[in-house]
């Protein structure tokens, strides 16, 4: 496989979004799938939504086969310059808002169980006292 030395920004790569001219990005590589529309076995539309952004997890999503990876390459024309991946701080971002966004909704879920637990609390409480 040849040493890919064009880099391309996002802004770049999306504007290549038509049925004539259509790039898609993954794994921070940049295709030309121009030609392989008519024969993309998910249709056409599929590979035109992924024009314009990372389609790396719609890409990974679609379980592609080894050959279908393999065939993929011969459509690459470059790869995303690494000073315009913003996907390392997204993925910061989505981890840290993850765990206390699930707890929030979890706590919201279930609050019955903390005051019931903290209704017997005061319950046990009061008829122990109550027997002194």
């Amino acid at each position: 496989m040849p040493t890919l030395t064009k880099l391309y920004t996002m802004k770049e790569a999306s504007e290549h979004n038509s049925a004539g001219d259509c790039w898609v990005v993954i794994d921070g590589k940049v295709y030309d799938v121009s030609s392989y529309l008519d024969d993309h076995p998910g249709g056409d539309d599929v590979l035109l939504q992924a024009t314009g952004k990372d389609a790396t997890e719609e890409f990974e999503d679609a379980g592609h086969s080894k050959t279908a990876r393999e065939q993929m390459e011969t459509f690459c024309v470059g790869e995303l310059d690494p000073s315009d991946i913003p996907q390392l701080e997204v993925v910061a971002e989505k981890q840290k808002n993850y765990v206390p966004e699930k707890l929030v909704q979890l706590s919201k879920q279930y609050w019955a169980v903390p005051v019931a637990a903290v209704g017997i609390s005061v319950v046990v409480t009061v008829l122990y006292l109550r027997k002194k």
